[in-house]
This record gives structure tokens, sequence and C-alpha cells, in this order.
């Protein structure tokens, strides 16, 4: 049984389709990436696993339990974390409390506990702590991890997301754009973070627009284009699909190659006979 399954997943807006008829499902410890132009539907397919959106029709299923109308943080306690395309911290928060926040699915304590401060809400409070600390490292978090999250670089905040998503002990991690607005340093080392996630058993779903990060890290990829998808298939088989191709670059695929081709003959064409009239030149010479 997969671990993540859509079915024929639609979604409308009115008049306005942004899902049409979505189809894949994620292995457990399965790198797939969701790729496609802006505009595609990726996030709202996001959304509509995690419950911030309503499917108009279709089935989504975590280990067979059907998703729709479960509220976002009951999906959480199944299991699935996600990170946001617009960071979503709070900046006035320390980024080490930010991430203690991802721990409450899982505090064994009550709000009696809490009020009496009682041994339990002690050793809870404790755990949340440690465990917080132990997720900024494994990220490689290098900011000020008790100043307001706000003031951290744009990168460290990226990271204190993820460790926020990882401290809710997920099955299933969603990030949405996490190399975006990095730089190549950066990039490099969130591509070895989203392999250290996955080697702990964690199944995560990638929406990127940086290819080389997508083609590098990934186990499958599916393709979107105006809401319907387009291709479902390994990274190198993807890459070549013509139907890729024309989503990302656009016109015919076919008359592409041939215009090339005839491009390519003519500039070689060109080369050939200026080198044949230098050689004529110095011959008279």
């Amino acid at each position: 049984m997969s671990l993540l399954s859509v079915t024929d997943l639609r979604l409308t807006f009115g008049g306005l389709v942004a899902i049409d008829g979505l189809s894949f499902s994620v292995h457990e410890a399965e790198i797939v990436s969701v790729i496609g132009p802006n505009g595609a539907g990726k996030t709202s397919a996001f959304n509509c696993v995690t419950g911030f959106y309503r499917p108009t029709s279709g089935r989504i299923t975590l280990r067979g339990k059907d998703l729709p109308g479960l509220r976002p943080s009951a999906i959480a306690g199944l299991g699935v974390a996600r990170t946001f395309q617009n960071l979503r911290l709070f900046g006035e928060l320390s980024v080490l409390d930010n991430v203690r926040a991802g721990s409450h699915l899982w505090l064994r304590q009550s709000v009696l506990d809490a009020l009496l401060h009682t041994p339990r809400y002690r050793r809870s409070e404790r755990e949340c702590t440690e465990q917080a600390h132990h997720w900024l490292d494994f990220v490689g978090l290098r900011g000020d991890r008790y100043g307001q999250a706000r003031n951290l670089p744009y990168g460290e905040q990226r990271r204190t997301e993820i460790a926020r998503a990882l401290a809710r002990r997920p099955d299933l991690l969603l990030l949405d754009e996490p190399a975006a607005g990095l730089n190549h340093g950066e990039k490099a080392e969130m591509l070895d973070l989203i392999r250290r996630i996955q080697a702990l058993g964690v199944a995560i779903v990638l929406i990127e627009h940086d290819m080389g990060l997508v083609m590098e890290v990934s186990e499958r990829v599916v393709v979107l284009n105006f809401g319907r998808e387009i291709a479902d298939g390994r990274p190198e088989d993807v890459r070549r699909d013509p139907a890729v191709i024309e989503a990302y670059l656009g016109g015919d695929t076919s008359a592409r190659d041939e215009t090339g081709a005839t491009e390519r003959t003519e500039s070689a064409d060109a080369e050939a006979t200026g080198k044949d009239g230098a050689a004529g030149g110095d011959t008279d010479a």
C-alpha cells in the first residue's frame, strides 16, 4: 500500500479549474517532486493534501485513510507536515520557540498540568526543548536560536521552518520550494538536508523550480501543466518527455527540433565557407 495516494483530484474555484484529474502516489521514504510552470496547480495540490482546501472531487488517502474533510490539525496528527512557499514563522517568537511549537502534537501534558506546573509538565517541557535543539542541530542552523526568528537571514529561516516541521515527527513531509531564494552553496546544503531527512525514513514530496536540484534528489517526478498531469516517471525519462519540454519552453517540439537542426546545418556551412575562404586567401598570398 502507498503511503500517500492521490486519485483523480479535481479542484475548482467557480469557473476556474486549478487541478484537473491529478493522480500520483508516494511510497514510504520516497522522494517525489511535483514540478510545472507557475500556476500549474502544485501548491493547490499541497493545500488539498493538508486540508487547507477541500477538493471538488477525487480521493486523497494516507495509508488508506481518506483525508478530504479532515481539519488540517487532524491531518497533521496522522503524520503529515509541510513547509510553505512563503515563510510562515512566528517572527516575534524565538527561533527555539518556533520549533518547540511544532512539538505540540506529541506533548504529554494537560491544561491542569500547565497551570500547576506539575512534574509531568516540567518533564514534557524539558523534552520539548531538547527536541527543538536536536532538530535545529539536524538542519544545521548557525544563527542565534534564542533571538527572534524574524532577525535570521532568509536561508536560516528556511532551515528553521523545516526544523519545526520535523519536530512533528512526520511520516510524510511536503516541502514547497525549499530552495527558493538560496544561493548556490545553500542549495547544495539543502540537497544534502533533504537526503538526510529521507534517511530518517520520512517520505518527501517536493515542489521546486530548480531543475538541477529536482533531477539530483528525486526518485520520481510528477509534472503538472494548467492543472493537468502530463508526466510521471523517473527524472531521466521526464526530462526527455516532449510534453514536458513543450510545457516549459512552449511551441511544437518537433518543429523546434527541425528548426534547430536547420540552424545548426546553416551555421556549419557558414563556418566551413569561412574557413575555405581564409585558406584560399593564404594560398593567394
